[in-house]
Formats: structure tokens, C-alpha cells, sequence
């Protein structure tokens, strides 16, 4: 399967092209700095391109199966543009050239339901803090962008992990179109389901979906330290793929 990864050189979206390839498919991997792209192989071609241009996203797009975005950006207090200005380009340029299948991230924050099982610190301080100051003009954008693909004539899935961490592997994680217990996804695991979306036949196609990682899970405290002082990697309570 051709499939095209925007963001591919974020650590989910690293994770995504070295996953995907290892399974046979092959990968456009779209980076502004194809020097510092570390994932190469037979199965890889990497393109330079900004996600801002559409005529360049539309070139990447073009003769796909599948489009993959795990794009992202880090929290901060000014204005975030690139989820929707970048998924406008996507959108389009897959209309323009025929392409269905569209799978991206966002947060669990946006489902806006309490988090099953959290305590009332959590639920009423702790998270909504997190949503309505520290990550606000980045989850302002992400609702943007969500309205823009709930919106396409496509075949879209979107992934709502929660807070990113690194791991080794991938585990036996959890996915539900309803909010599921649990603060964390492990960037593995959170590639691995991008992946298994894109490639799977009918797979949760036009839904919502949170992805949940249950074992060997780091604190709260963790990953908002690891976010105020500007340690990138992808959503929820860290912003960027």
C-alpha cells in the first residue's frame, strides 16, 4: 500500500514510517529537513515539503492510498494555525487527486467529556487547566482542524490519544470511539493504530477514536514538566506529534 505520512519527522511520525515499512507498505515521508530524517530503507522515499504550501501537498498526495498526518506543534500562548491550515491543504489536494482514506491526531481533551475513573482534582482542575491555558491556542486549532475533516468527503478517521510518552514497543493497548479511561498513550502504540487505520478496510471509518496505553505509564507531573520546558513529542497533555 502507498501511503503518505505529513509530520513524518516528529517522534510519532518517525515511528509511523519505520512501523509501516517494516510491514511491507511504501512510505512517503514528507519533512521541511529531510537531512535530519533518520528512517531510510527500499520502502522510504523521503519528500521535501512544507504542509504549508498546497501545491507541494498536493504533489505528496498524489497516487497515494492513504494519508497519514501527525503533524504538531508545541503548547504556547501564540496563535496555532498549523493543524488547520495544514489539514486545509491535505483535504484538498486529496479531492483534487482522488485520494480517500485520511487518518490524523488530535487529543482526548476534544471529546469534552470527563475522564472516566479521575479523581475531582483531575477532572476539575488539573485537566481543564491543562485545556484552557497551558494547551489553548494548540487545542484551539486542533477543534479547527477536526471541523475541517468531519467536514471533507473522505474517508477519515481521527486518533484522540492522550498524554504522549516514549517507549521501547508497542503494547497491548485500548481503542474506543467513547472516552476511555487512562491519561497516557505510548508513541508506539499510538503509530501503530495510525498505521492499522490507514491499511484496514472499513476500520472505524467517519469516527472519533481515543487510543489508550494501560501499562508502565509515566505521572501527570511528567509530562506537563516535560512540556513547560519545551521538550517536543505529539498530543494531548504534550501538543506536538
Amino acid at each position: 500500500m502507498n501511503i503518505v505520512v505529513f509530520g513524518a519527522n516528529g517522534p510519532t511520525g518517525r515511528l509511523v514510517v519505520k512501523q509501516a515499512s517494516a510491514a511491507g507498505h511504501v512510505l512517503t515521508a514528507v519533512t521541511r529537513h529531510p537531512e535530519s530524517f533518520p528512517v531510510r530503507g527500499p520502502q522510504v522515499r523521503v519528500v521535501t515539503a512544507d504542509v504549508r504550501d498546497p501545491d507541494a501537498v498536493e504533489h505528496a498526495v498524489t497516487g497515494q492510498d492513504a494519508v497519514i498526518s501527525a503533524l504538531g506543534v508545541p503548547f504556547s500562548r501564540k496563535p496555532v494555525s498549523l493543524y488547520s491550515g495544514g489539514m486545509t491543504h491535505i483535504t484538498q489536494g486529496m479531492t483534487r487527486r482522488g485520494v480517500r482514506r485520511l487518518v490524523c491526531v488530535t487529543s482526548t481533551v476534544l471529546f469534552e467529556t470527563p475522564a472516566p475513573g479521575e479523581t475531582f482534582l483531575f477532572r476539575k482542575v488539573l485537566e481543564p487547566g491543562l485545556a484552557r491555558v497551558l494547551g489553548r491556542t494548540v487545542y484551539g486549532d486542533m477543534r479547527r482542524m477536526e471541523e475541517i475533516v468531519r467536514t471533507a468527503d473522505l474517508d477519515w478517521t481521527i486518533l484522540r490519544p492522550g498524554g504522549l510518552f516514549d517507549a521501547e514497543e508497542v503494547s497491548d493497548y485500548q481503542v474506543g470511539t467513547e472516552r476511555l479511561p487512562g491519561r497516557y498513550t505510548a508513541r508506539p502504540d499510538l503509530a501503530h493504530e495510525l498505521v492499522s487505520q490507514a491499511v484496514e478496510k472499513r476500520r472505524h471509518v467517519r469516527a472519533f477514536v481515543d487510543v489508550r496505553t494501560t501499562q508502565d505509564t509515566p505521572s501527570f507531573l511528567d509530562l506537563i514538566r516535560k512540556e513547560a520546558f519545551g521538550d517536543r513529542g505529539p498530543a494531548g497533555a504534550t501538543a506536538s506529534r
